[in-house]
């Protein structure tokens, strides 16, 4: 079920979904800032660390 909501953050929210998978780390402020930028950007990155770059450290 958290992974569900942390997919559907992921499409609306990106740093929030990436906040949900990795914590405050320097991912989220890097996805933060493309986001504030523009958003596919954002969503881009988000999609890569959360899903394709692995290693993810669940908050749950």
């Amino acid at each position: 079920m958290l992974e569900l909501l942390a997919l559907i953050a992921t499409i609306l929210i990106p740093p929030l979904g990436v906040a949900m998978k990795k914590g405050l780390s320097t991912d989220f402020w890097i996805n933060l800032i493309l986001t504030l930028l523009f958003f596919v950007p954002g969503l881009i990155h988000a999609f890569y660390v959360n899903y394709i770059a692995g290693g993810t450290r669940s908050i749950a």
